[in-house]
């Protein structure tokens, strides 16, 4: 596995770097992981889906395809060329950038040099530049930032978010079936969502905190986002039917 490097405009003054979406990029694949930040957004296009990772922690994630390495929103012959949505996942659109911490613990920027996005140094008119000829982030690179800070800030205050809700009994586990047609229907297991009927029957005290702490619009936000369930089922019935 390759190891990131730190991003500087001495280093990586040359450095250029793909954009679009496509399988080679490394987008085929059927979730991702999202934040809280991005929640408002996800979930026009989105379902949101909670899960827990082997240490037991909550974590969220968006369903984009229905089969391995399958992305019902890559659109294009091949694999794809383009993300056909409102809105792109941070961890989809960072690119081979990440968010890390240098030797005072304070964050900073990454760059996977051999991410098949990076098309070289000094590649001229392949990619965009990452800085400007006298050092200045170029606007990939604002881009990149502050999709990044939604990461960052993320996983500094989503454990929170969801003690929060445990708490307030609004988690529930779902075990989805979504049926494509008579014969044929996929299973998503080990997911959890919010519980719509707990949600509705909050109590006061309870509706007020989480509201206080901005708790109570990412909930709305990741039950109402169940609905384009049925968005990413038309989705995969029309691939399948166009090959």
């Amino acid at each position: 596995m390759a190891t990131s490097v730190l991003l500087n405009n001495i280093d990586h003054r040359d450095l250029r770097v793909a954009v679009g979406h496509h399988a080679r990029y490394g987008d085929a694949l059927n979730q991702t992981r999202v934040f809280p930040a991005e929640y408002e957004e996800l979930q026009r296009d989105y379902a949101i889906l909670l899960r827990r990772d082997e240490a037991d922690a909550f974590y969220a994630t968006v369903l984009l395809g229905l089969d391995p390495d399958e992305n019902l929103f890559l659109d294009g012959e091949e694999g794809g060329d383009r993300w056909d949505a409102r809105y792109i996942p941070a961890t989809r659109a960072r690119g081979p950038f990440s968010i890390g911490h240098d030797g005072q613990g304070a964050p900073m920027i990454f760059v996977d040099p051999d991410h098949p996005r990076i098309t070289g140094a000094g590649i001229t008119g392949e990619g965009m530049p990452v800085f400007r000829d006298h050092g200045g982030h170029a606007p990939l690179l604002d881009h990149v930032s502050a999709l990044l800070q939604r990461i960052y800030t993320g996983l500094q205050g989503e454990q929170a978010l969801f003690a929060a809700w445990e708490a307030a009994g609004l988690l529930m586990q779902a075990r989805l079936q979504l049926d494509l047609d008579e014969t044929r229907r996929y299973n998503v297991p080990d997911c959890f969502t919010i519980d719509g009927e707990r949600l509705a029957a909050l109590d006061g005290k309870t509706l007020a905190a989480l509201h206080r702490q901005d708790y109570l619009r990412p909930a709305l936000w990741v039950a109402s986002s169940l609905g384009n369930l049925r968005h990413l089922i038309d989705r995969k019935i029309r691939r399948d039917r166009h090959g």
